[in-house]
């Protein structure tokens, strides 16, 4: 009796060289074993041990691979790299820091191993929403074609165009890019994209969250209709499923955990404090918990210069990371992190897909993330690859409707933390809401009640000299006594105006 099988209708695409054609030919019958007429049947439930040889990659990429440590596949790899050899679009969801990037990277090496390309004319196209992400994309497609012949070029914003136009002229195989420096670029008229192959959209929810729709339209519609494109996210949202059905043909959806669930090799906590002990309740969590390194978000980019300087005047070394920066200081605060010369580095949400750092210990959530998805990426900064890690959140009451979107989001909740030296909040001490004016307005508990500044008092000069000039005019008109007869000059008979004598 046959095990069971998975059908796919799509054959793969064999090269014209006779060793490549050797290659897909034995991933013919050793990974899809069966073929019957134009379905090839796929083992789905194989008590084989998999590695990367079953995938059908080349012996040069396997050769990289092995050098880098590797010789199993995640489940996000060991499905997406034989449907993408095979040419089909791909919509993968897997969440943060389950080989995503390999997933896309390994096949796309072999696919362009064949084939030259032309000046300002690249074959494939990978998106990233930031300058972090599209570094660490080139560096992968350095590390593991590093015995193929492929050219690679970075197109990111704080560089120096100049550069980055060399490269172009001189022909790339692989574009990395972020949206705003591609069309920048295109406008000036440094790159055509008629000849794109292949297109990677990384991390497609991020780029829906910052805004970049526009852009990604506009450049999904300069590339050729025949095209391979591939949409690799931690989340998978109902924008994306929307914008799968435009931009992608039939493509074959992989999820290889439920979307946005966090590893389960992370360690969650709560820290459930007021407003304005969330430092100091940082400052203990930080004393109390045994850190290799760690991540410390904020939401906004001026509260996390803010909390470095407090972190830094309290004896902690802690470094800034946000957009704002430029972008040889993001890329040396960077390097430091990972050197571990740095122990604490204090970020924006720019940074919680930007980073690739296997041994992070810590992240700590200063302040609750207001996407619930936002949350799942921090916290997929550590425990990565097997290994355990903490993230700790700290809340304030304000944070009760956000924090409860996490827990629905990730199916439970979130086991709280006691502190010793700052004193625990509650739910219920968040503002009262109640009816003014037929307008909700937001009322203080007793508990958490502030010295606010008095408005200004409704006798003050300015309110009086206001009044006076909306009073209404009084009944019986003063008529002055003057010489010009029954013609009255109009500023003679201003309201409040003293009689006057001429």
């Amino acid at each position: 009796m046959l095990p069971p099988y998975i059908c796919d209708t799509r054959p793969c695409v064999f090269p014209t060289s006779k060793d490549e054609g050797n290659r897909q030919e034995s991933l013919t019958f050793r990974r899809l074993n069966i073929k019957i007429g134009e379905f090839y049947l796929i083992r789905k439930n194989s008590t084989e041990h998999m590695t990367f040889r079953n995938l059908g990659l080349s012996e040069a990429t396997l050769k990289a691979v092995e050098d880098s440590g590797y010789t199993e596949p995640t489940p996000i790899q060991e499905q997406a790299i034989p449907i993408v050899l095979m040419g089909r679009d791909v919509l993968g969801c897997a969440q943060t820091g389950t080989g995503k990037t390999a997933g896309f990277t390994l096949p796309m090496i072999d696919m362009l191993a064949t084939g030259r390309a032309r000046a300002r004319m690249p074959r494939s196209l990978i998106l990233e929403p930031t300058r972090e992400l599209a570094a660490q994309v080139s560096e992968s497609f350095e590390r593991y074609g590093k015995y193929h012949r492929l050219a690679t070029a970075l197109l990111i914003g704080g560089e120096s165009f100049g550069d980055q136009e060399k490269a172009l002229g001189r022909g790339v195989d692989v574009l990395i890019a972020t949206p705003g420096r591609l069309i920048d670029l295109f406008e000036r008229g440094r790159i055509l994209l008629s000849d794109v192959k292949v297109l990677v959209i990384d991390e497609a929810d991020r780029m829906l969250d910052m805004g970049f729709i526009p852009d990604i339209e506009r450049i999904v519609g300069l590339l050729p209709y025949q095209r391979q494109t591939l949409f690799f996210s931690a989340t998978m949202p109902p924008e994306i499923r929307k914008l799968a059905d435009r931009f992608l043909t039939e493509p074959k959806e992989i999820t290889v955990t439920p979307p946005a669930s966090p590893a389960e090799t992370v360690d969650q906590q709560l820290a459930l404090v007021h407003g304005d002990d969330k430092r100091a309740a940082l400052r203990e969590i930080l004393r109390s918990e045994v850190i290799e390194n760690g991540l410390i978000f904020c939401n906004r980019k001026r509260d996390v210069d803010i909390l470095v300087k407090s972190l830094t005047k309290h004896g902690f070394e802690a470094s800034a990371l946000h957009g704002d920066m430029p972008q040889f200081r993001r890329t040396d605060t960077l390097e430091r992190f990972r050197s571990g010369e740095l122990r604490l580095l204090v970020a924006s949400d720019v940074a919680a897909r930007g980073l690739d750092i296997p041994r992070v210990s810590h992240v700590f959530n200063f302040d609750v993330p207001i996407h619930a998805e936002d949350y799942v990426h921090r916290i997929g900064r550590t425990g990565r690859a097997g290994r355990l890690g903490t993230a700790i959140t700290i809340a304030q009451p304000d944070d009760v409707l956000h924090t409860q979107k996490i827990e629905k989001l990730i199916g439970r909740d979130v086991p709280r933390r006691a502190l010793e030296t700052v004193n625990a909040a509650n739910w219920d001490d968040r503002p009262r809401r109640r009816r003014r004016n037929g307008k909700a307005a937001s009322v203080e508990p007793e508990s958490l009640a502030r010295e606010r500044p008095r408005r200004r008092s409704e006798t003050s000069p300015a309110k009086q000299m206001r009044r006076r000039h909306t009073e209404a005019a009084p009944a019986e008109t003063f008529r002055p006594d003057t010489a010009f007869g029954e013609h009255i000059p109009a500023f003679l008979l201003r309201p409040g105006r003293e009689a006057q004598s001429v």
